[in-house]
């Protein structure tokens, strides 16, 4: 019996429920019951009737469905699988931000460990990230935190002047850069565009496609799970995708008949790749590493994330 096929069996034995995030290795994403983005993973976790989760992702990934989730045992399979982004703001950080703003309602992107989403009186993603600040009466000032690009790509589109950003980046996304897009883009005439607002280009990709530079060109700035439904309903052939490569393979497993192209071959963050079949393997089998957020944390940042997956 190969890897693959153990790890199902032990999987179905044990009845646990195997979540793996889209820029998962492709052995990995084959072996999930679920894969998608930040927010349908937490949602997925949330519902599930199952009493053990193994989440393929990285830490505050696990951390979130251990928060939602008090009643389950949380497994990921390497522990050292951490977050770039996550890292940019501490718990203490944001506290001392909070004192120089108060009365300011503070958003934070989900990419934050479980001490920093205890501080914070919404959670967002991505794909939600706009509707969550839309939902803050206008006349409150807002901090959002820890990604200056998603940060600013949503000050823009909802026109909020009283919002702060902190500046974090994630290391992945801040390394696709505008020229990185515009060299791509004129190699591949015919192709749709499409872009993470976590990128360090969305900013300029947004000035672009205002001025008109793309002509008749569709770029769409998009979440990762925005991406895969937009590839799938689009007549388009060929998609210039700027994001972590790890999205590519469920795009193009989805969408057999088209192509998929990263802006940047180097986009790979080396965390979400450090979970393997012989990890899961290993964490399925001795139900290893159980990731645990401290009961008064975990009340603290329910709130939060309650709030993050009411907002569509």
């Amino acid at each position: 019996m190969d890897i693959k096929s153990e790890i199902l069996h032990l999987k179905k034995e044990k009845g646990v429920l195997i979540l793996a995030h889209n820029y998962q290795i492709p052995d990995v994403q084959d072996i999930a019951d679920y894969v998608g983005d930040s927010l349908g993973l937490s949602r997925q976790a949330a519902k599930t009737s199952y009493k053990t989760i193994l989440f393929c992702g990285v830490h505050f990934m696990a951390e979130t469905a251990a928060i939602t989730c008090p009643d389950k045992k949380v497994l990921i399979p390497d522990l050292a699988a951490g977050c770039s982004l996550s890292d940019t703001i501490t718990s203490e950080q944001l506290r001392k931000w909070k004192h120089e703003h108060p009365g300011a309602v503070t958003v934070g992107y989900v990419n934050t460990t479980a001490e920093v989403k205890a501080e914070l009186d919404y959670c967002c993603t991505s794909s939600n990230a706009i509707n969550v600040v839309k939902s803050i009466p206008p006349d409150k000032e807002i901090l959002f935190l820890p990604d200056m690009f998603l940060g600013s790509y949503v000050a823009k589109m909802t026109n909020r002047k009283n919002m702060y950003i902190w500046a974090g980046e994630c290391h992945v996304h801040a390394g696709i850069r505008s020229q990185d897009v515009q060299e791509k883009l004129n190699e591949l005439a015919n192709a749709e565009f499409l872009v993470h607002p976590e990128c360090s280009c969305t900013s300029s990709v947004m000035y672009d496609i205002a001025s008109g530079d793309y002509g008749n060109r569709q770029v769409q700035i998009l979440s990762t799970e925005g991406m895969m439904n937009y590839a799938k309903t689009s007549n388009s052939k060929k998609f210039v995708v700027a994001t972590e490569t790890g999205i590519l393979y469920r795009m193009q497993k989805q969408n057999p008949g088209k192509e998929f192209i990263p802006v940047s071959e180097g986009a790979v963050c080396k965390y979400m790749k450090m979970i393997t079949l012989d990890k899961v393997y290993a964490s399925l089998k001795e139900e290893k590493y159980e990731v645990r957020v401290p009961k008064n944390i975990a009340q603290k940042a329910r709130l939060a994330i309650d709030r993050m997956l009411a907002i569509s």
